[in-house]
């Protein structure tokens, strides 16, 4: 890939880059994020640095699974193919993606399934994600059931599948990087996105440049980058790594060993939230009132409430909460505590669902991939 300045500045939405790893993650890392990895590039965003309500693109996650492809210049005449259950099959450049068909603007978390890993006992293996897998921003695009509807969607059409041109890490053209897909309903939805702009700007080449699919609600990994054909079925997809996406279909003790017949899609992600301000390891002065903000999101549901605590939950008080910018954006919160007397403190957050269902304290129930922890998020304070 060439490095040139303008190349580097689009892999990294603008941002000064750290020597870290391979050469691709020297090219295409994103400066003040934690590398998680580097063949693949694998980042997350420290919570202090997504307190803005559109993340902004040099702080937005990066999670690929195979090698970055090479990026032509002439990017209008990138092409997307739509074929299998459909009545025409489509092959549609960017260009007339942009000219046929109505865009839309929307604010949408993308978050990894795995964000959180890093706190199941027994570990689990993959990468150890904390907080920093996810991110909400300004997404321009079509709607994917407009393109759907113009390619005319058969009544066979169960599942679609998603391509993209990232190639598989070892080089062999006849293996896959990812594909995955999501059942017909999610994506005749009216918030999924074929989307080229972040933020009102191109995407960072790691985010997707020059076209990716925006899945809100479900895991990152549905939502393909560099994305060049979408596949209808007439059957789940069977795609890279759709057998890895997978929870038990019941509570399972740690470190148990789950027959595949018994590991279920995860579709809807759970309620989440997160601090943002005061950063964790903040001195604060005694003697006034501490403010608190962040964000809550929940997958297909509704955030309903979220709460804060400094006496380790045992007592909540509840957080204000902004509207939403649209469906499937996250929410601000914020909250004014007082500590009684110096000392330290941990400020807790707890977002609840429009079902009752809250985040837990610690790890939810225990699954072989680290998928879906939304234990409470909390930052230290020490207030002098």
């Amino acid at each position: 890939m060439s490095g040139s300045p303008t190349r580097r500045a689009l892999l990294a939405g603008g941002a000064a880059l750290p020597l870290v790893g391979t050469a691709e993650a020297q090219e295409g890392a994103k400066a003040g994020l934690a590398a998680l990895g580097d063949r693949p590039l694998v980042q997350e965003t420290p919570p202090h640095l997504l307190d803005e309500e559109a993340t902004p693109a040099a702080r937005f996650f990066v999670r690929n699974n195979g090698q970055v492809p090479e990026i032509p210049a002439a990017v209008e005449g990138w092409r997307l193919r739509i074929d299998g259950e459909v009545e025409r099959p489509l092959d549609l450049t960017l260009a007339q993606l942009k000219r046929d068909f109505e865009s839309a603007t929307l604010r949408l978390v993308i978050e990894c399934a795995g964000n959180g890993r890093r706190f199941f006992r027994p570990a689990a293996s993959g990468n150890q994600w904390t907080f920093g897998g996810v991110g909400c921003a300004d997404w321009t695009g079509v709607r994917l059931r407009d393109v759907l509807q113009r390619a005319g969607v058969k009544r066979s059409a169960v599942y679609t599948g998603h391509y993209g041109a990232d190639a598989h890490l070892s080089g062999d053209p006849q293996k896959t990087a990812i594909s995955r897909g999501v059942p017909i309903a999610k994506a005749l939805e009216a918030h999924t996105l074929i989307a080229w702009a972040m933020n009102g700007a191109d995407m960072p080449v790691m985010n997707g440049h020059p076209l990716r699919l925006i899945v809100p609600g479900w895991p990152g990994s549905c939502s393909q980058k560099w994305l060049t054909r979408i596949w209808v079925r007439d059957r789940e997809h069977d795609g890279e790594k759709m057998a890895q996406y997978r929870m038990p279909a019941y509570p399972v003790a740690p470190g148990t060993e789950v027959p595949e017949s018994d590991m279920e899609i995860i579709e809807s992600m759970p309620v989440k939230s997160l601090i943002t301000f005061p950063p964790t390891g903040a001195r604060v002065r005694f003697g006034g009132a501490l403010d608190v903000r962040g964000h809550a999101w929940s997958g297909d549901v509704e955030v309903a409430h979220v709460d804060v605590s400094i006496d380790f939950g045992a007592t909540w008080t509840r957080a204000s909460l902004a509207p939403a910018a649209n469906r499937y954006a996250w929410r601000r919160f914020r909250a004014s505590v007082r500590p009684p007397e110096q000392g330290y403190y941990e400020i807790w957050a707890r977002a609840t669902d429009a079902q009752g269902r809250a985040q837990p304290a610690s790890p939810p129930g225990w699954n072989p991939h680290g998928y879906c922890n939304n234990q409470q998020h909390r930052v230290a304070v020490f207030v002098t």
